[in-house]
């Protein structure tokens, strides 16, 4: 069993970098395989409407001067797909939307690859906005017929981000509902001197 995670940050191992690595090491304690792709630096583009997927019905964007058609690949290769963005401006990041939108379209039109594929959504948020980007994350499982890995806690996991160590400095509290996960805390240094971010 295999699980692929995209990190759609701008910030490589920002806080939505350390929120997947938290799940993707829960995750290999289980012995499922697990990768991480990090979307920091990469330039993707949202979907065109050019169609072409639909014409082709190759599994493939039509689109191909980036790298989008690989990460088409790694999702059609894992069980699991799980996807993570911080909160920008009350949604999913830019490089997220154009993952969920050429993925997505892609997948349609070959018969919605991805079905019963199980998927999961992370986001890091620092002020409001985190329910629209995990809904954001979320319609891509529901359109594509995936299932969306559930929780007996309405929130799924919630993570608080507090800045209070030196001048900026964060911790992350996460609360799972997973009895075998209980509590965990993740702590680490900001060291930039904007405090890190998402």
């Amino acid at each position: 069993m295999k699980v692929c995670a995209f990190n759609a940050s701008s910030r490589k191992d920002g806080n939505t970098a350390i929120l997947l690595k938290h799940v993707l090491k829960e995750l290999e304690s289980e012995g499922i395989e697990t990768e991480l792709i990090q979307l920091a630096g990469v330039r993707i583009h949202g979907c065109l409407g050019c169609r072409k997927c639909f014409a082709n019905k190759d599994r493939r964007c039509g689109q191909v001067e980036d790298g989008m058609n690989e990460y088409i690949a790694r999702m059609l290769e894992a069980d699991g797909i799980i996807l993570g963005s911080p909160t920008y401006f009350a949604d999913c990041s830019a490089q997220m939307r154009a993952l969920i939108e050429r993925s997505g379209m892609t997948a349609r039109a070959n018969g919605d690859m991805f079905k019963r594929k199980v998927g999961a959504a992370v986001v890091a948020v620092r002020r409001a906005g985190a329910i629209h980007a995990f809904d954001s994350m979320n319609h891509f499982f529901t359109i594509g017929q995936m299932i969306i890995a559930g929780s007996s806690n309405p929130l799924i996991e919630h993570c608080v981000i507090t800045r209070n160590s030196g001048r900026f400095g964060a911790g992350i509290e996460c609360a799972n509902s997973n009895p075998s996960l209980s509590w965990c805390e993740i702590s680490y240094n900001v060291t930039d001197e904007i405090g890190g971010g998402v």
